[in-house]
C-alpha cells in the first residue's frame, strides 16, 4: 500500500458502507473495500480525506474493539 490517506475520498470510485446502527443524522464513519486495503471517510465529508489500512490492521482494531479495549473512549 503506497498511500495511507487519500485526500479526496469521492475519488475512488468504490461503494462506500455505514453501520445500520448509525444515528438519523448520517453523523458516522463509512468503509469501503479498496485494493489491498480497507478506506475509511466521515460519512458527513464525501469529499474530504479517506484513510486506507491494511486488512490485518482492520482485523486487530476490530478484534479490540469486540474485546472492549476502546470501551473507555465513548464513557
Amino acid at each position: 500500500m503506497s498511500h495511507h490517506i487519500i485526500p479526496d475520498a469521492s475519488t475512488l470510485g468504490i461503494a462506500w458502507q455505514k453501520s445500520s446502527a448509525s444515528g438519523h443524522d448520517g453523523d458516522c464513519v463509512e468503509f469501503a473495500a479498496y485494493e489491498d486495503a480497507i478506506a475509511i471517510r466521515h460519512s458527513k465529508a464525501p469529499n474530504g480525506p479517506a484513510l486506507l489500512f491494511s486488512r490485518s490492521e482492520m482485523e486487530a482494531m476490530l478484534a479490540g474493539a469486540k474485546a472492549g479495549e476502546f470501551d473507555h473512549f465513548i464513557q
